[in-house]
């Protein structure tokens, strides 16, 4: 079968593509190598056409989707901090750009989407683990626009009888990671800082907590999501189910890296949340999801990886 990975050539995107290849369908990916790298897909001679183009473009969606399947939609403009800076360009990126996705596949015929939401949908609700069910209170426009995308998806399901599936991803971190991204995530942030003999910033004191998700997790929901009937039409959490406090992360990093300097402090960033942790009992009742790797684990695998990056250079 035939499935269109937008984002394809980035973290997560490159590795569903690695995953759908490893089960011998073909794959497109739709990319516009802001954030994306050609060198993520290098490994793949045959089996994966790659189209250049925008989510913003309409012409470039239609020509992406056209004799899929199915679709996994990836691609975004990340970054709480860059959304709060500008809201305008996140709206265009990830809403916009996910309406034209939508409408792509119902208008191809495609029978499901599976799209890439956030944790950062709950906003700073108190109530912890965090489930499908609460009152979502996005509070960054990064935020907004991936609940946006959540309701298009739920909209198009329920009007044009399209599948649609959202997953609230909850910090997910491994191998490909981007450290070098202006909107980079922690983990590969702290593994740059590592490598150049600076510890790692700590914004606030410490005491956030979140539920970081191993790369393989992400991608076997995703993989199960695409496949299971009564997940149609509803959201998701994807995550380890730990809460992991950014002190108690820190110092698993260095410790993996074998890195031993005080950490450095720094004011709290705009439209951060307090605590993420995520419930994932429907992600394992209806789409058999459970976590593959703990985030310990994922550590030591990501920081080997980082380590022969390092080494390659």
């Amino acid at each position: 079968m035939k499935y269109l990975v937008t984002g394809g050539a980035g973290f997560i995107g490159s590795h569903l593509v690695d995953a759908l290849r490893r089960n011998d369908h073909e794959v497109v990916v739709l990319d516009n190598f802001e954030t994306g790298h050609r060198a993520n897909l290098a490994h793949h001679a045959t089996g994966v056409e790659i189209i250049e183009g925008d989510l913003r473009s309409q012409s470039d969606v239609a020509k992406a989707v056209s004799g899929c399947v199915g679709v996994f939609h990836q691609a975004a403009l990340p970054s709480v901090p860059r959304s709060m800076k500008d809201p305008a360009t996140t709206h265009d990126v990830n809403s916009t750009g996910t309406l034209n996705v939508l409408w792509a596949a119902h208008q191809s015929g495609v029978r499901r989407v599976v799209l890439a939401s956030s944790s950062s949908v709950y906003g700073d609700t108190p109530r912890l683990p965090k489930e499908e069910s609460m009152e979502l209170l996005p509070k960054s426009p990064y935020a907004a626009s991936k609940l946006s995308s959540e309701v298009y998806a739920a909209a198009f399901s329920r009007g044009y009888g399209l599948e649609t599936v959202a997953l609230r991803y909850f910090n997910v971190f491994g191998p490909r990671q981007d450290p070098n991204s202006p909107y980079a995530a922690v983990v590969p942030i702290w593994l740059r800082r590592m490598s150049q003999g600076q510890p790692p910033v700590i914004f606030g004191d410490g005491q956030q907590s979140r539920d970081f998700t191993f790369i393989d997790n992400v991608v076997d929901a995703n993989l199960r999501a695409m496949q299971q009937m009564e997940a149609s039409g509803r959201a998701f959490n994807v995550a380890a189910g730990e809460r992991v406090v950014l002190l108690e992360l820190a110092r698993e990093l260095m410790r993996a890296y074998g890195f031993d300097q005080p950490l450095e402090f720094t004011d709290r960033r705009a439209g951060d949340i307090e605590h993420s942790w995520a419930d994932v009992d429907q992600a394992r009742q209806v789409l058999g999801y459970a976590a593959l790797v703990p985030w310990r684990d994922g550590v030591t695998r990501t920081v080997e990886w980082f380590r022969t990056q390092q080494l390659g250079r």
